[in-house]
């Protein structure tokens, strides 16, 4: 039986992964994809709680954390299309669509 704390950690790791993604890339793309592992992770401890306190409550909080982000991605890369087809790429530094 694997310990929590491996799970913990795993978890842990992958979150950090995600943050540093969003922090360092520009590109449109790879920041949805970070924030999308940091979701994981954190569906990750959620299940690894539930099955070491032998609860389901943990599972039902991802199954609508996995609703809302299937619902983000429909959104978010609805927002990307738009973005790349007005301005024509998809790095962060060059989007200036709300500069006054």
């Amino acid at each position: 039986m694997v310990p929590l704390w491996a799970y913990l950690l795993l978890s842990g790791f992958l979150f950090i992964v995600g943050v540093v993604g969003v922090a360092t890339r520009r590109n449109v793309l790879i920041i949805f994809m970070s924030i999308e592992l940091m979701l994981n992770a954190v569906n990750l401890s959620f299940v690894a709680f539930s099955r070491f306190l032998h609860s389901l409550d943990g599972q039902v909080f991802v199954f609508f954390v996995m609703t809302v982000a299937a619902a983000e991605v429909a959104v978010g890369l609805a927002i990307i299309i738009a973005l790349f087809r007005n301005v024509e790429t998809v790095y962060v530094d060059e989007l200036h669509l709300l500069k006054g």
